[in-house]
């Protein structure tokens, strides 16, 4: 079996709220085709047009190529072959960054074509799975402003069966202390005392002493731990606020090598790292990460707020790690979310997603959104 083609297809629906930091209305699938017929699918969380270029080329040179021509004609039954061969070809441009976001599309893409090939889903592939569901939480973004909507955001999510949450912040959050402590008052109020709640800072804060500000509503509400809290190269800034009794988490907005999460834990005091799947390097790339975390004690707990290919992703990942770790369940409101595949993954009556046995990732594009949302620029 030889690759035939390597395609970046860029999807992009009308964000109503296009000033804010969400990424679930545009996205970037990755299709791998051979010439058997059988294709594998991913996607990347990156801009998508910069991709495109990366996938398609043309090649500079042999340090700087297109993974396209890295790719086609290949033999893609080894994906951390496969992997190496796009990470080295493109060391000249790439080794971190947007280049990473592609080859992790790519990966991912791989991976479901070689558990296609071999009839396994990704989780066998990867040593098997040891649990066959996983526990979820729902991200909420943006947040209400105001107590009542905070409460009725829960409950949409509660609707859904899920029991853990995780709040997205925005700036604001600092403007008014007090409100923004009644809001997460509120939030637990909703979702009880057994919830886990998070909080995704979303790089909200320039400083640890402005973030620090925060902590004591934090604590009083009683949050699970605190993701992305300070741009990610105040590693000084990430270890001042780990001394402050909340465990940080770092890694989903812009650490793409396994190197970066090691700096992050050994000099910046994240006790869990936070990759997404599709910017670390996929399957392969991920891997990585883990085993430098598990080596140092450190938890593992993957970002994911694309579709339902990356619910499908983390779900096989996270199915075959030693620790069980929740699933970050996207309750954005993009047509993308919940409608790029076929498949679907509900939120079971126990607040936990099933883990698809299905061969690869589990899931098939709905050529029906596709071509809806394809954006041609």
């Amino acid at each position: 079996m030889k690759i035939t083609a390597v395609e970046a297809i860029h999807l992009r629906a009308d964000d109503p709220l296009i000033e804010l930091f969400d990424g679930s209305y545009d996205d970037c699938i990755l299709v791998v085709r051979t010439d058997s017929g059988l294709t594998g699918i991913g996607e990347t969380e990156s801009m998508a047009p910069a991709i495109q270029a990366i996938v398609r080329g043309p090649s500079a040179h042999n340090h700087a190529r297109s993974l396209s021509s890295v790719l086609v004609g290949a033999d893609p039954s080894d994906p951390v072959e496969m992997w190496h061969r796009m990470y080295e070809s493109t060391d000249y441009v790439g080794r971190r960054g947007l280049a990473m976001h592609a080859i992790g599309g790519v990966d991912l893409a791989l991976w479901d074509l070689k558990g296609k090939v071999e009839g396994k889903p990704v989780h066998e592939l990867l040593g098997g799975a040891r649990r066959d569901r996983l526990p979820a939480y729902g991200t909420i973004y943006p947040m209400a402003q105001t107590p009542d909507g905070v409460r009725a955001q829960v409950a949409e999510g509660q609707a859904k069966n899920l029991r853990n949450f995780k709040f997205a912040a925005d700036p604001w959050w600092l403007d008014d202390i007090a409100l923004t402590g009644r809001l997460l008052a509120a939030a637990r109020e909703q979702a009880g005392d057994r919830a886990n709640l998070i909080i995704d800072a979303a790089l909200s804060y320039r400083t640890a002493k402005e973030g620090l500000r925060l902590f004591p509503i934090f604590r009083e509400v009683g949050i699970w731990f605190l993701e992305a809290p300070l741009p990610l190269d105040d590693v000084e800034g990430h270890l001042e606020m780990s001394r402050h009794g909340l465990p940080i988490g770092v890694g989903d907005l812009g650490l793409t090598h396994v190197r970066e999460f090691i700096e992050m834990m050994d000099r910046g005091g994240a006790s869990i790292c936070q990759p997404d799947i599709s910017q670390v390097g996929g399957f392969t790339g991920i891997l990585q990460v883990a085993e430098a975390a598990y080596a140092r004690g450190k938890r593992v707990v993957t970002h994911g707020y694309k579709t339902n290919i990356e619910i499908a992703a983390n779900l096989n990942f996270l199915a075959a790690q030693p620790n069980v770790e929740p699933l970050e369940f996207s309750l954005s409101h993009s047509p993308l979310r919940w409608n790029t595949t076929r498949e679907h993954f509900p939120v079971e009556e126990d607040g936990c997603v099933c883990v698809s046995q299905a061969p690869g990732l589990g899931v098939t594009l709905n050529e029906e959104t596709i071509e809806r949302y394809r954006y041609v620029s």
